[in-house]
């Protein structure tokens, strides 16, 4: 099995956003804000390379809304999915699974575009994959609450279910990957799914937006996005004393600088010990 990072491009978000009650004179040291207080943040994607299946872990923003969409964001970078992939020796044709660890735009929408310029007609940009989803978090991302409707893009997600290529992960089962485990958090939204990964003698984590830097290893580091930050704060504690207790490497998919990192316990509780980048694990 070898394992590639996919970076597929840098936004921008509101620091207090990111943050939720925590003040801005504690979370800037560690991601430093602009004149507007945006930050920026990665989209980093994780692609899974294992005999003839070529697994993709979330793949960006795309390129499907308007100039006015766009402006929120303050897309920047030279990094791209599909320049990603082709530095990895892939194009999309090649992936065999799209699996998504949930359906907030800046996770799936790379994985449907409109065809040429015809905004009333979309193709999978994966066409000869399977995505992967659960029927939970389906069922919470097309029948949206108002506080994630934003987020929940419906040209992002009809789309796969149209091309009958939508498959869903049970959750009572065990993975219908080899490749990996699948942990569910509730917090950030309904069933979001983190594949837990066996890489040799190690084990690494796919964090997703249960930990999307390590700027929010502290507890109370929690984002205004999220719908039950009081869940994410004990999903968070339970995860990072078993991640501390096992040594697991968290791939971290927006931050901005640290692909990966580990925790340790301390008497504060449990805080970053390393960083580093996937390739120096690999």
């Amino acid at each position: 099995m070898h394992l590639h990072v996919i970076n597929t491009g840098n936004f921008k978000l509101d620091g207090g956003a990111m943050f939720g009650v925590v003040p801005k004179s504690l979370w800037q040291r560690t991601n430093p804000a602009d004149d507007n207080n945006m930050c920026t943040w990665a989209m980093r994607s994780l692609l899974i390379e294992d005999g003839d299946r070529l697994i993709l872990i979330d793949n960006g923003i795309g390129d499907k809304q308007d100039a006015k969409f766009f402006s929120y964001y303050y897309l920047h970078g030279e990094d791209s999915l599909d320049s990603s992939l082709k530095k990895a020796g892939f194009s999309p044709d090649d992936v065999t699974d799209m699996f998504m660890t949930h359906l907030h735009f800046d996770h799936c929408g790379g994985g449907v575009d409109y065809v040429g310029d015809n905004q009333d007609k979309l193709a999978l940009h994966f066409k000869n994959a399977s995505y992967w989803s659960n029927a939970d978090h389906w069922e919470w991302a097309t029948k949206p609450n108002p506080r994630e409707k934003a987020s929940f893009l419906k040209e992002n997600i009809l789309p796969i279910e149209e091309s009958g290529h939508l498959k869903h992960v049970d959750l009572k089962s065990s993975s219908p990957f080899s490749q990996f485990d699948i942990i569910t958090a509730d917090g950030h939204t309904d069933k979001q799914m983190l594949p837990k990964i066996k890489y040799k003698d190690k084990t690494i984590v796919f964090m997703a937006d249960l930990l999307p830097s390590a700027g929010h290893i502290p507890l109370p580091y929690v984002m205004g996005y999220d719908t039950r930050p009081l869940k994410t704060m004990s999903e968070k504690a339970a995860f990072l004393e078993e991640a501390a207790e096992n040594e697991y490497i968290l791939f971290l998919e927006h931050d901005p600088i640290n692909e990966c990192c580990t925790v340790k316990k301390t008497d504060r509780g449990v805080r970053l010990d390393k960083t580093f980048s996937l390739n120096e694990i690999l």
